[in-house]
């Protein structure tokens, strides 16, 4: 996705070779008009795959997620970090760890909003080591529902989070892919 990779060319900043900070568009403030076409995108990608609901982990994840869930006119579930007064019974839980904040927090998503028969498509902002998007599909398959792959805004190619997602049998489609952070460039895969 061109309008992306250009986006991060131009606002994205290396924070040495392992993390890319892009809080201008994405994971602080965000550009919705960029949001839109991702979801677009997306939702294009997983079109035919019979989606019935995307599933994201809060927050970063939300604004992509939800643009395509309203292009795929399904409704979007967001798993929470952090149980609430709300959220304490009768959940699908899963531990992950972030790479980006080097902490593991258990997410949680309502048991109601996740039936066998339904089909996700997982989204989430970045892929490095895959363990949200694992995280994510694991609650699915917890209800006995289906994944149909896992949306991915930026991917770090170089790290192992596509290979491990695939080996496992998932379809992963990811809108930018890094192939490398070096010298405080940018170089996508082509």
């Amino acid at each position: 996705m061109e309008l992306l990779k250009q986006k991060i060319r131009d606002e994205g900043i290396v924070l040495g070779e392992q993390v890319l900070k892009v809080d201008s568009f994405l994971n602080h403030q965000i550009d919705p008009k960029l949001m839109f076409a991702i979801g677009e995108h997306l939702a294009a990608l997983f079109a035919a795959a019979g989606v019935t609901k995307v599933l994201t982990i809060e927050s970063s994840g939300i604004a992509p997620a939800v643009m395509a869930a309203m292009k795929l006119d399904v409704p979007l579930i967001f798993a929470r970090k952090r149980k609430s007064l709300t959220l304490q019974d009768d959940l699908y839980t899963h531990k992950v760890y972030s790479f980006t904040k080097q902490e593991e927090s258990e997410v949680s998503v309502a048991r109601k909003f996740v039936q066998a028969d339904d089909v996700f498509l997982v989204i989430d902002d970045f892929l490095a080591n895959g363990e949200a998007a694992l995280g994510m599909a694991r609650i699915v398959e917890q209800a006995g529902a289906k994944v149909a792959g896992i949306g991915i805004v930026i991917e770090k190619s170089f790290q192992p989070g596509r290979k491990r997602l695939i080996e496992l049998g998932y379809r992963v489609e990811s809108l930018a892919r890094i192939a490398s952070l070096s010298n405080g460039q940018v170089a996508f895969v082509e």
